[in-house]
């Protein structure tokens, strides 16, 4: 089994604790006990519809939405892309009513915001049931160092000296607010203020982008958990987590983030913040920056540093690129995977370094039985076909979309899944009007 890709796959029906390094106040079991029991939305982790269609071994429905219908038509044949799926085809849930397939609210809301683009209805017919393990992409930075050294003679020096100086240079610009990370973690004495915690918070997103991922994961955790509006009792009744709510925050927080959704640009600071969980959700405001604080700082700890280590003796000053190999793999891997996007030739490398990685996730999905990936964080509803999985039919339509939401198949398409990533002009991971790709340094 894959070491590094199992521990980036979470099982919230059948949780099992993960090692952080020592001198952490509280363990993976600690927080996964309060998120599941403390909070008013933490059952759905466990006892979510997603989940539970996928590990029915009934029939899964999806729905995907998509630009190219015709190009699909033309050559019968469907790619999945990289990004937080990893390597499958991003979809949403689909449920089957007598008046047609409702969509979960994520994909109800992708009908919405997306009206130019057409819609395709996926059955998967999988020959067993399926764990509901979802892929966690904060946790895949072993991955990314693990290509990165597999696979960097494909770089030129050049590159290959701008890719480590660089990755390194922005996890030392970022190592005092990274060593305040490990001092809360620890509960040392050192607790920074939650106010002026989360602006220290923003500034470092500036040197580090991954910290924009994981500061917005911890906020969608905080109110998709934490939230108690109508909406999310709606929601929650069909077993569906609420995700209007990170949809706002994304969009309120960060101009442009419907044209090009990339969290290296969230970074709001103490009072931003503030104003914005009051808009969406204004009781849940208080707690926000205390919630960033204690949640982000277990994780990124966890998430980061070695399960060796001693959190309360480490230091990121002055680490040098082959230290963090071995003290920080999975900090260097994030941070190796966003410097690349900055490269001149990130569009002809791309399909070479996550290639490489789709062929591993693929491996391990079919070893798996995973015929459905999903985005594991939190089981709200992203979820994706694995292109590569020999033990399930799939059948894709057409679809159009009634007056009351729900979704119809039309025409049946004579397409096959094709065991290759969509090149990235193809891609949410598509380059901006700067000609970079989404996870460019805010301040390049």
């Amino acid at each position: 089994m894959d070491t590094d890709l199992d521990d980036a796959h979470t099982d919230h029906t059948s949780p099992h604790a993960r090692p952080v390094p020592r001198g952490c106040a509280e363990s993976d079991t600690d927080w996964r006990h309060y998120l599941h029991n403390d909070t008013p939305g933490g059952w759905l982790l466990a006892q979510n519809a997603m989940t539970q269609a996928l590990t029915s071994g009934r029939p899964i429905h999806l729905m995907h939405t998509t630009v190219a219908l015709d190009a699909i038509r033309a050559s019968g044949q469907l790619y999945a892309s990289s990004g937080c799926l990893l390597a499958a085809l991003y979809c949403a849930p689909l449920t089957p009513t007598p008046a047609g397939l409702r969509p979960h609210n994520l994909g109800a809301y992708l009908l919405q915001t997306k009206p130019h683009t057409r819609t395709l209805v996926i059955e998967i017919t999988p020959t067993s049931p399926a764990p509901a393990k979802g892929i966690d992409y904060l946790r895949l930075g072993r991955l990314h160092l693990r290509t990165y050294l597999e696979h960097r003679t494909l770089l030129t020096g050049a590159e290959d000296a701008q890719l480590r100086g660089r990755a390194l240079q922005q996890i030392r610009a970022a190592a005092p607010f990274l060593d305040t990370l490990l001092a809360t973690a620890t509960a040392t004495g050192r607790r920074t203020e939650p106010g002026m915690f989360v602006d220290q918070l923003a500034t470092a997103v500036h040197n580090l982008p991954f910290l924009g991922y994981l500061y917005f994961e911890v906020l969608s955790e905080y109110l998709m958990l934490h939230s108690t509006s109508p909406e999310t009792k709606t929601y929650a009744a069909i077993g569906e987590m609420n995700n209007r709510l990170y949809k706002r925050l994304a969009f309120t927080a960060v101009d442009g983030m419907d044209k090009l959704f990339d969290l290296s640009r969230f970074h709001p600071d103490h009072q931003h913040l503030h104003d914005l969980i009051a808009r969406i959700e204004p009781a849940l405001a208080p707690g926000a920056a205390q919630y960033t604080r204690d949640r982000l700082s277990h994780l990124f700890t966890g998430l980061s540093l070695d399960p060796g280590e001693d959190a309360t003796a480490y230091t990121f000053r002055e680490q040098d690129f082959d230290g963090l190999v071995r003290t920080a793999p999975s900090l260097l891997g994030q941070a190796i995977f966003r410097q690349m996007r900055t490269l001149a030739r990130y569009p002809q490398l791309y399909l070479a370094f996550e290639q490489a990685k789709a062929l591993q996730a693929w491996n391990y999905w079919n070893g798996e039985r995973i015929a459905a990936p999903f985005n594991g964080f939190l089981p709200k509803g992203e979820i994706g076909v694995n292109p590569a999985y020999p033990s399930a039919e799939c059948t894709v339509w057409s679809a159009d979309t009634c007056e009351r939401g729900l979704l119809h198949p039309v025409d049946r398409l004579d397409v096959t899944f094709m065991p290759r990533l969509a090149d990235l002009s193809m891609t949410a991971m598509r380059r901006d009007d700067t000609g970079r790709a989404a996870g460019h340094p805010v301040t390049a």
